[in-house]
């Protein structure tokens, strides 16, 4: 019996000793796991606010048959969320600084929810469009807190870590949007495509109670309503004035109204935050250059990447027939490459050397756009885009990797929420344009091209043809005269699209230069992130 309890003894010891080590190893595999939580809750609100800028492309000419959509509302379809984005962001950083960053972010998770739901319901465009700039409201609230809550979530080697992980999501989001946009749209309806954001919202704010926390340190002052109404005048009479150019041409008085109206308001605003003592853009920061060189990236970056895609899908399906996932899956190379040069090297490309990362990735994406338009033309099929999607995707990875750490950078705490809002109003603002404008450049190149083939109103003709009406266009004739006008069709669209790639490809060329001319380095100069005591409370 003695025998047996000595036996016993050291081996229940032995026992409890693996029993506490392997709790031990449990509650560190817990506690990090749980360390990453926040990054997964603020990287599932980017997936999905950045997603939903690219993802309708895919669909669109799916709702233009559902719906029975003109070409301007089409543009509105995108251009609603990118416009909301744009013209709010610097109001909802500067809410987000006043109110707390944690409970902003679950607002805009709601509101996105919310309105993803009207979106998959709506019946017709005017509701999907109304529908879709709430859902960029409830994106733009998300979004001008992501820096300041992973700056409070981490900190030292961490938070580089995690900025490189949320610019992989960040870099790969709106460039995976038209791939699984087909998907849903082929395999159940393009209404899947909103509402497949509703279980991941629901995840994202329960994620959202349980791990976000707040700063201790809160910013003081008001919300800038003056300085947001003019703000948001000036972009919505910009982005109307050329979409409706689009539409009636530049001939129309309208549109130069639009304009001045824009002009006009863009004055007011900075008139406005010039007199406040409270703006919702300190405009001291755009003294700095570095700064002026993240704005420029981030306005220059979106344009140059992701503006002529709404054209290249309509030309993929419309035109040379291809499915929705088909035409998704085109832009594979370039959501790949993006990812995995975000992801992988992202934690790499910080410190000093961070302008000429950016400025190369620009000049890459703006090559791409280069190469894309001279490889489509009219006899030219989804193979020509491959190239230089995939240039666009390594730019987009090495520019989007550096872009939020190079922007917080740059600016003191205080002016965290500012900073996320100033770089996201020119990402959605300059996409916003980009996708207007280059709405003329096609209007105006496919119908040069049609008119030359003889087809009489060409420019009604190139504006059907940019909506991914050719089908529509082709029932209305006979068998001879659709066999002459498929040949027009197909040379117009090829050259449309050639012309939004080229444009694309010079803004990023241009953007690029600036950016390495603004940001390089200067040993000199007091960084402003710095000079905390000059920022008023």
């Amino acid at each position: 019996m003695y025998a047996k309890l000595e036996v016993t003894r050291p081996t229940e010891t032995i026992l409890r000793i693996l029993d506490a080590v392997s709790h031990h190893r449990l509650r560190e595999r817990t506690t990090a796991l749980r360390k990453w939580l926040p990054l997964l809750t603020v990287c599932l609100g980017t997936f999905m606010l950045l997603i939903d800028v690219t993802i309708v492309n895919v669909a669109l000419p799916d709702m233009r048959n559902d719906l029975n959509a003109s070409f301007g509302a089409l543009q509105w379809v995108v251009d609603g969320y990118a416009l909301a984005m744009a013209a709010l962001m610097l109001g909802a950083g500067s809410i987000a600084d006043l109110a707390g960053h944690r409970r902003t972010y679950l607002a805009g998770l709601a509101l996105f929810a919310v309105s993803s739901l009207v979106c998959g319901l709506a019946p017709n465009p005017t509701v999907l469009i109304v529908a879709r700039v709430v859902q960029g409201i409830g994106a733009t609230t998300m979004a001008c807190t992501t820096f300041a809550l992973l700056n409070n979530a981490y900190s030292g080697r961490d938070q580089a870590a995690a900025y490189g992980i949320w610019g992989a999501v960040a870099g790969g989001s709106s460039a995976i949007g038209p791939i699984i946009g087909g998907l849903l749209t082929d395999l159940a309806s393009w209404r899947w495509i909103f509402f497949v954001n509703l279980p991941v919202s629901a995840i994202a704010i329960a994620l959202s109670v349980w791990v976000l926390t707040d700063q201790a340190h809160t910013a003081r002052g008001r919300v800038d309503v003056a300085g947001m109404a003019t703000f948001t005048v000036s972009a919505a009479a910009a982005t109307y004035a050329l979409i409706r150019a689009n539409e009636h041409g530049w001939s129309n008085a309208l549109t130069w109204w639009l304009l001045l109206v824009a002009a006009a308001a863009l004055i007011a605003f900075l008139l406005v935050e010039r007199a406040s003592a409270h703006p919702m853009l300190d405009l001291a920061l755009l003294r700095d250059r570095s700064f002026v060189g993240v704005l420029v990236a981030a306005g220059a970056l979106f344009f140059a990447a992701f503006s002529a895609l709404m054209y290249t899908q309509i030309w993929l399906q419309s035109v040379l027939g291809l499915t929705a996932i088909q035409a998704g899956a085109v832009g594979l190379p370039l959501s790949v490459m993006a990812f995995l040069v975000s992801g992988g090297i992202g934690r790499f490309l910080h410190g000093d050397n961070r302008g000429r990362i950016i400025g190369g990735g620009l000049l890459v994406t703006g090559a791409g756009g280069v190469i894309g338009a001279l490889l489509v033309h009219d006899e030219a099929g989804w193979a020509a885009l491959v190239p230089g999607f995939l240039a666009i995707g390594l730019g987009v990875g090495l520019a989007t990797a550096t872009l939020s750490s190079a922007a917080m950078a740059a600016v003191p705490w205080q002016r965290a929420g500012m900073a996320t809002g100033a770089v996201n109003t020119a990402q959605q603002l300059s996409f916003t344009l980009g996708i207007a404008t280059l709405g003329s450049v096609f209007t105006l190149r496919a119908g040069a091209v049609l008119a030359d083939h003889g087809v009489p109103d060409a420019d009604s003709a190139a504006r059907a043809v940019g909506a991914g009406q050719s089908g529509v266009l082709m029932g209305q004739l006979s068998a001879e005269a659709r066999a002459a006008l498929d040949t027009a069709v197909h040379a117009s669209s090829a050259a449309g699209v050639q012309g939004t790639l080229a444009v694309s490809g010079v803004v990023g060329l241009l953007g690029g230069v600036l950016v390495l001319l603004l940001m390089r380095p200067d040993r000199s100069a007091q960084p402003m992130a710095e000079k905390v005591e000059q920022v008023p409370a």
